[in-house]
């Protein structure tokens, strides 16, 4: 019952065209890029990742559960 082949392998990584490393087979998250050619929009996703946490705070607000401190806690 040896289980010689079950190890857990490392993952591979490879260097991007802007520098970063990122999984092999698979779109860069910092540039989006996968094969030379743009993949997934960085910038949009970061726009609407942003209106979204705007719209889930304002709402927060609105039902009153978050408190406006900004106030570093004291230790």
């Amino acid at each position: 019952m040896r289980r010689s082949h079950a190890a857990i392998s490392p993952s591979r990584a490879s260097k991007c065209e802007c520098g970063a490393m990122r999984l092999s087979h698979r779109a860069c998250p910092s540039c989006g890029k996968y094969n030379g050619r743009v993949i997934l929009d960085i910038v949009a996703q970061a726009e609407r990742e942003q209106r979204r946490t705007r719209r889930k705070d304002k709402a927060l607000r609105e039902s009153g559960q978050v408190t406006e401190s900004k106030e570093p806690a004291q230790t």
